[in-house]
């Protein structure tokens, strides 16, 4: 399914009862829709919500903005540390009115906004800027963007600027596994013939790399939003894996001590991935999270 909005096509998904409290899922960095756990979908579908997903601007089935040119990251992070702004195509305040715009469409007059990553980032403006149309936040290995946090890890940082061997899917898959080793979660197993297999389907599904680098270089422009989070007011759940080596911990303490009334949760050995044993775990969190702030409102 999807709808328009200013101009752009949003790819989305809907489970369970349309009348019910909708939770608004967004995604990280180059991930699609489909990235998100069943496991995880119906768990908030079977506590009583409406789960709506949507490919983020530039990736999946969502338009894919070719137009706006192929950014130069490696100039953009010498720009960077020579302390010049880094110049983005668009912004996560734009990708967050893309989420607005798509729950308008939907008729969604408020929602619980559950991001990862990069989406809990956009999930952190919508919260900021449009809080009349925020029941709760959970945001999910992300980071406040503040001055002087830890950044991923150099192996990783490598690994996120390379390209496939070519646009076949098969070495796009690869390629996402390859990234997928380097960040995932220590502590808990993957399933990997069933990984695998998803990982070649999004492949498949879509494969845009020029769009995830100007998603990127929206991240990275993002260099204020660590001032916006006092303005949060909704309850707000932070979850963060202590072994994560592309947002480290400290990222999401910090987005919790800037949000007031934030609840911090860590999980050990949880990193930048979510195999069925950690999100088992993040549904043991959110789900309440999501219960305790509807009675409140």
């Amino acid at each position: 399914m999807n709808i328009t909005h200013n101009g752009l096509r949003i790819e989305y998904e809907s489970d369970g009862d349309e009348q019910a409290p909708a939770v608004l899922l967004t995604m990280g960095l180059g991930m699609q829709l489909t990235a998100w756990p069943g496991s995880l979908v119906q768990a908030i579908v079977q506590a009583g919500y409406r789960v709506i997903r949507f490919d983020n601007r530039d990736i999946g089935l969502s338009s894919q903005l070719d137009h706006l040119g192929v950014p130069n990251i490696g100039w953009q992070l010498v720009r960077s540390r020579l302390g010049l702004p880094i110049r983005s195509p668009y912004s996560l305040q734009d990708m967050a009115q893309d989420t607005v715009g798509l729950l308008d469409a939907l008729g969604v007059q408020r929602a619980h906004l559950v991001g990862v990553s990069m989406g809990g980032m956009v999930s952190q403006r919508v919260a900021a800027t449009v809080p009349q149309r925020v029941l709760s936040l959970t945001s999910v290995m992300s980071s406040s963007g503040a001055p002087g946090l830890p950044g991923p890890r150099p192996h990783v940082t490598r690994a996120l600027l390379k390209r496939p061997r070519s646009q076949r899917p098969e070495h796009v898959a690869a390629h996402a596994l390859n990234m997928f080793r380097l960040i995932g979660s220590p502590a808990f197993p993957q399933d990997m013939p069933a990984f695998e297999q998803r990982v070649l389907a999004d492949a498949v599904r879509s494969h845009n790399p020029d769009g995830v680098a100007r998603q990127l270089l929206a991240v990275a422009s993002d260099t204020q939003r660590h001032t916006l989070l006092q303005r949060i007011a909704c309850p707000t759940l932070v979850l963060h894996g202590t072994a994560d080596p592309l947002v480290p911990l400290a990222c999401g303490q910090d987005t919790a001590a800037r949000i007031a009334g934030a609840r911090f949760e860590s999980i050990d050995g949880m990193g930048h991935d979510w195999p069925p044993g950690v999100a088992a775990l993040l549904a043991g969190h959110i789900v309440p999270h999501l219960q305790t702030a509807q009675t409140s409102t």
